[in-house]
Protein backbone atom coordinates (compact mmCIF):
# COMPACT_ATOMS: atom_id res chain seq x y z
CA UNK A 1 0.00 0.00 0.00
CA UNK A 2 1.40 3.41 -0.65
CA UNK A 3 1.38 6.29 1.37
CA UNK A 4 -1.04 8.28 -0.17
CA UNK A 5 -3.40 4.90 -0.20
CA UNK A 6 -2.54 4.52 4.10
CA UNK A 7 -3.47 8.41 4.28
CA UNK A 8 -6.75 7.91 3.02
CA UNK A 9 -7.47 4.99 5.21
CA UNK A 10 -6.26 6.84 7.95
CA UNK A 11 -8.08 10.22 7.26
CA UNK A 12 -11.56 8.32 7.21
CA UNK A 13 -10.73 7.03 10.79
CA UNK A 14 -8.92 9.53 12.26
CA UNK A 15 -11.47 12.69 12.77
CA UNK A 16 -8.34 15.02 13.21
CA UNK A 17 -7.34 14.56 9.65
CA UNK A 18 -10.13 15.45 7.72
CA UNK A 19 -9.47 18.03 4.88
CA UNK A 20 -11.53 21.00 6.32
CA UNK A 21 -8.89 22.30 8.24
CA UNK A 22 -6.63 25.71 7.66
CA UNK A 23 -3.94 27.94 9.48
CA UNK A 24 -3.23 27.40 12.96
CA UNK A 25 -5.65 24.07 13.38
CA UNK A 26 -3.93 22.34 10.22
CA UNK A 27 -0.34 23.01 11.53
CA UNK A 28 -1.54 21.44 15.26
CA UNK A 29 -2.53 18.40 13.65
CA UNK A 30 0.27 18.13 11.30
CA UNK A 31 2.83 18.66 14.88
CA UNK A 32 1.48 15.55 16.03
CA UNK A 33 0.61 13.54 13.10
CA UNK A 34 3.43 13.11 11.61
CA UNK A 35 4.32 11.11 8.86
CA UNK A 36 6.36 8.05 11.36
CA UNK A 37 3.17 8.84 13.51
CA UNK A 38 0.75 7.89 10.69
CA UNK A 39 2.58 4.88 10.28
CA UNK A 40 2.16 3.56 13.58
CA UNK A 41 -1.23 4.22 13.64
CA UNK A 42 -1.87 2.54 10.43
CA UNK A 43 -0.07 -0.56 11.93
CA UNK A 44 -2.32 -0.50 15.48
CA UNK A 45 -5.40 -0.23 13.41
CA UNK A 46 -4.41 -3.10 10.96
CA UNK A 47 -3.46 -4.77 14.20
CA UNK A 48 -6.94 -4.55 15.26
CA UNK A 49 -5.56 -2.60 18.45
CA UNK A 50 -7.70 0.86 17.18
CA UNK A 51 -10.42 1.10 15.12
CA UNK A 52 -10.66 4.88 15.14
CA UNK A 53 -9.60 7.98 16.64
CA UNK A 54 -12.44 10.50 17.84
CA UNK A 55 -11.52 13.84 19.52
CA UNK A 56 -8.94 15.19 21.63
CA UNK A 57 -9.01 14.67 25.61
CA UNK A 58 -6.39 16.73 26.49
CA UNK A 59 -2.93 17.84 26.04
CA UNK A 60 0.13 17.91 27.85
CA UNK A 61 3.93 18.64 28.02
CA UNK A 62 4.52 15.81 25.89
CA UNK A 63 2.01 15.37 24.07
CA UNK A 64 -2.09 14.59 23.28
CA UNK A 65 -4.65 12.73 24.64
CA UNK A 66 -6.99 11.16 22.22
CA UNK A 67 -10.57 9.44 22.44
CA UNK A 68 -10.55 6.34 20.39
CA UNK A 69 -12.30 2.97 19.98
CA UNK A 70 -11.16 -0.45 19.67
CA UNK A 71 -11.60 -3.06 16.96
CA UNK A 72 -14.95 -3.99 19.51
CA UNK A 73 -15.78 -0.14 19.29
CA UNK A 74 -15.10 0.19 22.54
CA UNK A 75 -13.22 3.46 24.05
CA UNK A 76 -9.58 3.71 25.00
CA UNK A 77 -7.10 6.67 25.16
CA UNK A 78 -4.54 7.43 22.36
CA UNK A 79 -1.38 8.93 23.80
CA UNK A 80 0.34 10.24 21.03
CA UNK A 81 4.07 11.53 22.22
CA UNK A 82 5.06 14.79 20.35
CA UNK A 83 8.63 14.53 18.51
CA UNK A 84 9.71 18.30 19.05
CA UNK A 85 13.01 19.41 20.45
CA UNK A 86 10.53 20.77 23.41
CA UNK A 87 9.47 17.67 24.35
CA UNK A 88 12.78 15.96 23.52
CA UNK A 89 14.37 18.54 26.37
CA UNK A 90 11.70 17.69 29.16
CA UNK A 91 11.73 13.97 29.46
CA UNK A 92 15.51 13.97 28.86
CA UNK A 93 16.05 14.01 32.61
CA UNK A 94 13.43 11.69 33.35
CA UNK A 95 15.25 9.09 31.03
CA UNK A 96 18.47 9.24 32.39
CA UNK A 97 19.53 6.87 35.30
CA UNK A 98 16.93 4.59 35.15
CA UNK A 99 18.49 1.64 35.06
CA UNK A 100 15.89 0.13 33.12
CA UNK A 101 17.09 1.90 30.33
CA UNK A 102 20.81 2.50 31.32
CA UNK A 103 23.19 3.17 28.13
CA UNK A 104 20.38 4.21 25.75
CA UNK A 105 21.81 7.46 23.96
CA UNK A 106 20.36 8.38 20.52
CA UNK A 107 18.74 10.76 18.58
CA UNK A 108 15.62 12.76 19.58
CA UNK A 109 13.16 10.52 18.30
CA UNK A 110 14.69 7.34 19.75
CA UNK A 111 14.46 8.95 22.95
CA UNK A 112 10.84 9.78 22.55
CA UNK A 113 10.00 6.22 21.66
CA UNK A 114 11.92 4.94 25.16
CA UNK A 115 9.68 7.55 26.98
CA UNK A 116 6.36 6.20 25.10
CA UNK A 117 7.92 2.82 26.17
CA UNK A 118 8.70 3.83 29.70
CA UNK A 119 5.16 5.51 30.32
CA UNK A 120 3.69 1.86 29.09
CA UNK A 121 5.94 -0.16 31.60
CA UNK A 122 5.15 2.30 34.57
CA UNK A 123 1.50 1.68 34.29
CA UNK A 124 2.12 -1.80 33.75
CA UNK A 125 3.96 -1.93 37.00
CA UNK A 126 1.37 0.38 38.95
CA UNK A 127 -1.42 -1.74 37.65
CA UNK A 128 0.47 -5.52 38.68
CA UNK A 129 0.35 -3.25 41.80
CA UNK A 130 -2.95 -2.80 42.26
CA UNK A 131 -2.93 0.78 42.35
CA UNK A 132 -5.03 2.62 40.19
CA UNK A 133 -3.79 3.73 36.78
CA UNK A 134 -5.59 3.49 33.15
CA UNK A 135 -4.91 -0.55 31.93
CA UNK A 136 -2.17 -0.31 29.66
CA UNK A 137 -3.04 -2.07 26.39
CA UNK A 138 -0.90 -1.77 23.66
CA UNK A 139 2.32 1.19 22.29
CA UNK A 140 4.56 1.42 19.46
CA UNK A 141 7.17 4.11 18.88
CA UNK A 142 5.47 7.18 19.89
CA UNK A 143 1.97 6.29 20.55
CA UNK A 144 0.13 4.64 23.35
CA UNK A 145 -2.92 2.88 24.00
CA UNK A 146 -4.52 2.38 27.23
CA UNK A 147 -8.09 2.54 29.42
CA UNK A 148 -9.91 5.05 28.93
CA UNK A 149 -11.09 6.74 31.99
CA UNK A 150 -14.54 8.28 31.64
CA UNK A 151 -17.79 7.58 30.75
CA UNK A 152 -20.53 8.71 27.57
CA UNK A 153 -20.30 12.39 28.79
CA UNK A 154 -16.44 12.63 28.69
CA UNK A 155 -13.38 12.26 30.22
CA UNK A 156 -13.07 12.03 34.11
CA UNK A 157 -12.53 15.30 35.42
CA UNK A 158 -9.26 16.18 37.36
CA UNK A 159 -8.92 15.98 40.99
CA UNK A 160 -8.28 20.01 40.67
CA UNK A 161 -11.89 20.11 39.47
CA UNK A 162 -13.35 18.18 41.68
CA UNK A 163 -15.53 19.50 45.31
CA UNK A 164 -14.86 16.15 47.66
CA UNK A 165 -17.56 14.54 49.71
CA UNK A 166 -14.47 13.40 52.16
CA UNK A 167 -11.21 15.38 51.47
CA UNK A 168 -9.19 12.96 54.11
CA UNK A 169 -10.63 9.88 52.96
CA UNK A 170 -9.40 10.99 49.60
CA UNK A 171 -6.09 12.04 50.49
CA UNK A 172 -5.71 8.63 52.58
CA UNK A 173 -6.20 7.10 48.97
CA UNK A 174 -3.95 9.12 47.24
CA UNK A 175 -1.23 8.91 49.83
CA UNK A 176 -1.75 4.91 49.41
CA UNK A 177 -0.35 5.34 45.84
CA UNK A 178 2.68 7.04 46.86
CA UNK A 179 3.52 4.30 49.60
CA UNK A 180 2.27 1.20 47.72
CA UNK A 181 4.02 2.46 44.28
CA UNK A 182 7.05 2.25 46.26
CA UNK A 183 6.91 -0.78 48.21
CA UNK A 184 4.88 -2.69 45.69
CA UNK A 185 5.40 -1.28 42.41
CA UNK A 186 8.85 -0.15 43.26
CA UNK A 187 8.30 3.32 41.69
CA UNK A 188 7.95 6.99 42.31
CA UNK A 189 5.51 9.22 40.63
CA UNK A 190 7.70 12.03 40.72
CA UNK A 191 5.09 14.82 39.57
CA UNK A 192 1.85 13.63 41.81
CA UNK A 193 -0.42 16.48 42.22
CA UNK A 194 -4.29 17.43 41.79
CA UNK A 195 -3.14 17.35 37.61
CA UNK A 196 -2.03 13.73 37.68
CA UNK A 197 -4.85 12.56 39.21
CA UNK A 198 -8.71 11.99 37.49
CA UNK A 199 -11.54 11.19 40.19
CA UNK A 200 -14.06 8.72 38.39
CA UNK A 201 -17.02 8.06 40.29
CA UNK A 202 -15.69 9.18 44.30
CA UNK A 203 -12.42 7.45 43.44
CA UNK A 204 -8.96 8.97 42.51
CA UNK A 205 -6.95 7.19 39.54
CA UNK A 206 -3.28 8.40 39.09
CA UNK A 207 -2.18 9.25 35.36
CA UNK A 208 0.47 10.81 33.65
CA UNK A 209 3.12 8.21 34.92
CA UNK A 210 5.67 8.76 32.26
CA UNK A 211 8.48 10.23 34.53
CA UNK A 212 8.54 7.43 37.24
CA UNK A 213 11.32 6.52 38.20
CA UNK A 214 12.08 2.86 39.95
CA UNK A 215 13.02 3.48 43.83
CA UNK A 216 17.08 2.94 42.99
CA UNK A 217 17.24 5.91 40.88
CA UNK A 218 19.89 8.01 42.60
CA UNK A 219 17.11 11.11 42.76
CA UNK A 220 14.44 9.00 44.01
CA UNK A 221 14.07 9.96 48.09
CA UNK A 222 13.62 13.97 46.52
CA UNK A 223 11.29 12.79 44.56
CA UNK A 224 9.55 10.62 47.04
CA UNK A 225 9.42 13.61 49.24
CA UNK A 226 8.51 16.29 46.67
CA UNK A 227 5.23 13.86 45.10
CA UNK A 228 4.22 14.00 49.11
CA UNK A 229 4.59 17.73 49.84
CA UNK A 230 2.73 18.40 46.80
CA UNK A 231 -0.31 15.85 48.01
CA UNK A 232 -0.23 17.46 51.36
CA UNK A 233 -0.34 20.53 50.06
CA UNK A 234 -3.70 20.20 47.94
CA UNK A 235 -5.56 18.53 50.80
CA UNK A 236 -4.37 20.54 53.42
CA UNK A 237 -6.24 23.39 51.28
CA UNK A 238 -8.95 20.96 50.74
CA UNK A 239 -9.39 20.44 54.84
CA UNK A 240 -8.41 17.27 54.55
CA UNK A 241 -6.55 15.82 57.86
CA UNK A 242 -3.09 15.95 56.30
CA UNK A 243 0.00 13.33 58.13
CA UNK A 244 3.17 14.85 58.36
CA UNK A 245 5.54 14.06 55.63
CA UNK A 246 8.41 12.73 57.77
CA UNK A 247 5.75 9.83 58.74
CA UNK A 248 4.69 8.85 55.11
CA UNK A 249 8.33 8.91 54.16
CA UNK A 250 9.30 6.96 57.12
CA UNK A 251 6.60 4.70 56.67
CA UNK A 252 7.20 4.50 52.31
CA UNK A 253 10.92 3.68 52.78
CA UNK A 254 10.42 1.14 56.15
CA UNK A 255 8.13 -1.20 53.74
CA UNK A 256 5.38 -3.42 55.32
CA UNK A 257 6.14 -5.13 58.72
CA UNK A 258 5.19 -8.50 57.44
CA UNK A 259 7.79 -8.48 54.88
CA UNK A 260 10.35 -11.17 54.49
CA UNK A 261 13.65 -10.83 53.81
CA UNK A 262 13.42 -12.26 50.18
CA UNK A 263 10.92 -9.49 49.56
CA UNK A 264 13.27 -6.91 50.61
CA UNK A 265 16.06 -8.58 48.85
CA UNK A 266 14.30 -7.57 45.55
CA UNK A 267 12.91 -4.66 46.20
CA UNK A 268 15.94 -2.61 43.75
CA UNK A 269 15.94 -5.49 41.58
CA UNK A 270 15.43 -5.56 37.67
CA UNK A 271 14.73 -8.42 35.49
CA UNK A 272 17.07 -8.34 32.37
CA UNK A 273 13.50 -8.44 30.62
CA UNK A 274 12.68 -5.66 31.85
CA UNK A 275 15.53 -3.41 30.70
CA UNK A 276 15.17 -1.43 27.60
CA UNK A 277 17.94 -2.06 24.76
CA UNK A 278 16.35 0.65 22.56
CA UNK A 279 16.23 -1.39 18.97
CA UNK A 280 13.33 -3.06 18.72
CA UNK A 281 11.22 0.20 18.93
CA UNK A 282 13.33 2.73 16.36
CA UNK A 283 12.70 0.23 12.70
CA UNK A 284 10.73 0.94 10.44
CA UNK A 285 9.08 -2.50 10.74
CA UNK A 286 8.14 -2.50 14.44
CA UNK A 287 4.99 -4.61 15.69
CA UNK A 288 2.78 -3.24 17.76
CA UNK A 289 3.26 -4.86 21.41
CA UNK A 290 0.10 -5.80 23.32
CA UNK A 291 -0.29 -6.85 27.04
Amino acid sequence: MSYDEMYSYLEARVDALKTNRTGDERQTVDEVFDKQTLMTLYDMMVGGVIDSVRFPISTGKEGNVFYATDGDGDPVALKIFRTSTATFKHIGKYIEGDPRFKGLTGNRRKMIYAWTNKEFRNLQRYYDAGIPVPEPVSYGKNCLVMEFIGDETGPAPQLKDVILDDPTDTYDEVISFIIDGWQDAHLVHGDMSEYNILMMDGEPILIDCGQAMTADHFNSKELLIRDINNVNRFFRNRGADVINADIIMKEALEGKKDDDEDDDDEDDEYDDDDEYDGEDDVTDDDEVNTV
